[in-house]
């Protein structure tokens, strides 16, 4: 399970390397800017939530109780939703093939880690299975 999730962690950091190096990364539309800003923010908030934790390149749950405040309070997973928010923004903004490629690697990757760390977290923590009844996964009241 840590392989898959290394993986797909390679793969999100390569389609946003992708999207750099192919100068598509920030929305040239006042409309984009404002949905990357909006990301941003929710990577910011949701970081503030998580606290001191460290951050796993494979899907491991950290020390503490489960959170569930910020924007954890309304979708499980903030920081996948921010960066596919923000890569929706830069595909729209500077649409082909290449971009389409790298934005897909990059939702495929976070529809693969997902549940590979929703699995380790409802392992870790039991009350869990009640938070994720009353929250979205990454799109709110959605998905």
């Amino acid at each position: 399970m840590k392989i898959l999730s290394f993986l797909a962690y390679l793969m999100m950091v390569g389609g946003l390397i992708g999207l750099i190096v192919l100068k598509g990364a920030l929305s040239s539309f006042p409309f984009g800017v404002a949905v990357q800003i909006l990301a941003v923010l929710l990577i910011t908030c949701a970081r503030v939530a998580f606290g001191r934790r460290s951050f796993h390149v494979t899907a491991n749950p950290t020390e503490g109780g489960l959170v569930t405040t910020g924007p954890y309070r309304y979708i499980r997973h903030p920081i996948y939703a921010a960066v596919c928010l923000f890569t929706t923004a830069a595909v729209a903004a500077h649409c082909s093939w290449l971009t389409l490629l790298c934005g897909g690697a990059v939702w495929a990757s976070a529809l693969v880690r997902i549940p590979l760390e929703e699995k380790l977290v409802s392992a870790r923590y039991p009350e869990y299975r009640q938070y994720a009844a009353r929250t979205s996964r990454l799109i709110p009241y959605v998905f």
